[in-house]
C-alpha cells in the first residue's frame, strides 16, 4: 500500500512536470541549456548555437530577459532553429572543452574572474548584453552587443537562422525575404543597421 502510494506520487509528480514544461514553451519561453548540453545535443542533432553571454549585475540582460527572450515569436525561432545557451560570463566556473581547445574560468581577483569561453566568444570585447551565433561545428557566425527589442531581435535571428547571412546583406533580406510575424511591424528598418 505504502508503495502505491509513492508510485502515485512519482507519476504525478512527472505529469505535473511536464506540463509545466510544456505551458512554459506555449507561453513562449526559451528553452535554456547550457554549453555543455548543446555540444552532447549536437552530436545527434546539428543546429546553430545561440549564446546568451551576461553577467549578474548586468541590467539590460535582465530587459532582454524579460521583454526579448519572453517573446512568443522570439521564443519560437530559437526552440526550433537553435540550441540557446545562456552564459555567465562571471559564474561560470567548469572548464568547457569545444574541439580539443580547453577553456578556463580565469580569477581576476579573491572570488571574482571571467570565463575564457565568454571572452573568446564577445572576442575579448567585454560588453553585455552580448549574444552569439555559432555554427553548427562551434564556428564563429557573428556576436551582437547590445539590448535589442523583440521585433527588431526577430529579424537578426531569423537572417542566421535561414542562413540568409551566407548570401546577402540583412538590409536586402528585410527588403526582399523577411515576413515580419508581427502586426504592426510595418515598414522599420533592421535595427539600426
Amino acid at each position: 500500500m505504502k508503495q502505491s502510494k509513492y508510485l502515485l506520487l512519482l507519476f504525478i509528480a512527472a505529469a505535473f512536470s511536464s506540463w509545466a514544461q510544456t505551458a512554459e514553451e506555449a507561453k513562449g519561453a526559451v528553452t535554456w541549456m547550457t554549453i555543455e548540453e548543446a555540444l552532447e545535443k549536437s552530436k545527434t542533432e546539428k543546429r546553430k548555437i545561440f549564446v546568451d553571454v551576461y553577467t549578474d549585475w548586468c541590467g539590460w540582460c535582465k530587459v532582454m530577459d524579460r521583454e526579448t527572450f519572453s517573446d512568443p515569436e522570439v521564443a519560437k525561432v530559437l526552440n526550433e532553429k537553435f540550441y540557446a545557451v545562456k552564459l555567465n560570463a562571471e559564474k561560470k566556473k567548469e572548464d568547457v572543452v569545444i574541439h580539443g581547445t580547453t577553456f578556463k574560468f580565469i580569477e581576476t581577483s579573491p572570488g571574482k574572474g571571467i570565463h575564457q569561453l565568454a571572452a573568446a566568444l564577445l572576442q575579448n570585447q567585454l560588453s553585455y548584453p552580448t549574444v552569439v551565433f555559432l555554427s553548427e561545428d562551434f564556428g564563429m557566425i557573428s556576436p551582437m552587443a547590445g539590448f535589442k527589442k523583440p521585433e527588431e531581435f526577430h529579424v537578426s535571428i531569423s537572417f542566421v537562422a535561414s542562413d540568409a547571412f551566407k548570401r546577402t546583406d540583412i538590409n536586402t533580406y528585410v527588403k526582399n525575404e523577411y515576413k515580419s510575424p508581427y502586426a504592426n511591424a510595418g515598414s522599420r528598418d533592421s535595427g539600426g543597421r
